[in-house]
């Protein structure tokens, strides 16, 4: 009788800390619930969403986009007389814009006005290229890494050949001329050039999961190569993918600004951030302020955009198991 009570009341005593973090750990949660709140626990991640959302909101917003007005009521492309000799005339306290909040160029053009549509043009080419190198980078990788054999050695020794000569001369050689059709071609073509990273990446993690139990079973009932790879590999590439795909943005960002500094990148009339340093280089003397804020937005939108990659690398890291309440 003693000893049944004994076992009730080991039965019905409160669990340990130590207990209570196993139950937590093993509970049954989904993956992409385990993903989400891995990631919104990184502080470094949120904080570079509400920067890059801001900027977005900004620049999208104040000088408007397709045809669509914004709140700004001046264009970046209109000539005016200086005024305050050019200089900036936002005040933080108290806080006000003024006339020209950046300023003006040399031509008396509006310089808030031109941010703006550099940080739109500079947005807009380091998405596509994001995902232009994802498109290949994925589908390179996983035929190389699924199928193997003659597969593999060609579409890696295409990669090789494209990893051995240095992104920015490539850009270099045809991008002047391809700049000419517009930022998307631009953009397409600067993608095309920064796949091959992810392609190796990708092209690992099909070569390990090709040979798990799942992917055996998949072969067993008759599956498909086409279903094996994009039903029961390729969501299990997906944290690997995403991470590499917002490192190719950033990377986007400053290889677009290297080239447009160069002369070789986006032309007039429209504008872009390093375009915009690089029409105003000449007065970094007299005017430094016509690099301040190029120069700014393109730091703010580089951090972010790594901050945020950093966030989920972290989230789909399967060895992070627990989570915290």
């Amino acid at each position: 009788m003693t000893l049944q009570s004994q076992d009730t009341d080991i039965a019905t005593a409160a669990p340990t800390r130590a207990q209570t973090d196993r139950i937590r750990t093993t509970e049954a949660k989904s993956q992409g619930r385990l993903i989400r709140e891995r990631f919104f626990r990184h502080k470094g991640a949120l904080a570079g969403i509400a920067l890059l959302a801001l900027i977005f909101l900004l620049a999208f917003s104040s000088i408007g986009f397709a045809g669509i007005p914004g709140w700004w009521n001046k264009d970046y492309d209109v000539l005016a007389a200086r005024f305050n000799e050019g200089r900036p005339t936002l005040t933080l306290w108290p806080f006000s814009l003024g006339e020209h909040p950046f300023g003006q160029d040399v031509l008396g053009r509006d310089y808030f006005a031109l941010t703006m549509r550099g940080t739109q043009t500079s947005l807009i080419i380091a998405f596509i290229v994001g995902l232009v190198a994802m498109v290949i980078g994925t589908t390179v990788g996983a035929l190389a890494g699924y199928f193997r054999g003659w597969t593999e050695a060609f579409l890696m020794r295409i990669t090789d050949v494209v990893i051995t000569i240095p992104t920015v001369v490539i850009a270099a050689a045809v991008a002047g001329i391809v700049a000419k059709a517009g930022i998307i071609p631009f953009a397409v073509f600067l993608g095309i050039v920064t796949w091959t990273g992810l392609a190796r990446l990708v092209r690992g993690e099909f070569l390990s999961l090709r040979e798990k139990e799942f992917v055996e079973s998949a072969k067993s009932v008759g599956a498909s190569s086409f279903r094996i790879i994009f039903r029961h590999i390729l969501p299990n590439t997906v944290g690997v993918i995403i991470v590499s795909t917002t490192l190719a943005i950033s990377g986007a960002i400053l290889l677009e600004t290297a080239l447009s500094y160069l002369g070789l990148g986006v032309v007039s009339p429209d504008t872009s951030l390093g375009k915009a340093i690089n029409d105003n280089r000449s007065a970094l003397t007299v005017r430094p302020w016509l690099f301040l804020w190029p120069g700014a937005f393109i730091i703010g939108i580089a951090l972010a955009v790594n901050f945020i990659g950093d966030g989920l690398r972290d989230a789909f890291d399967p060895k992070q198991t627990r989570v915290k309440q």
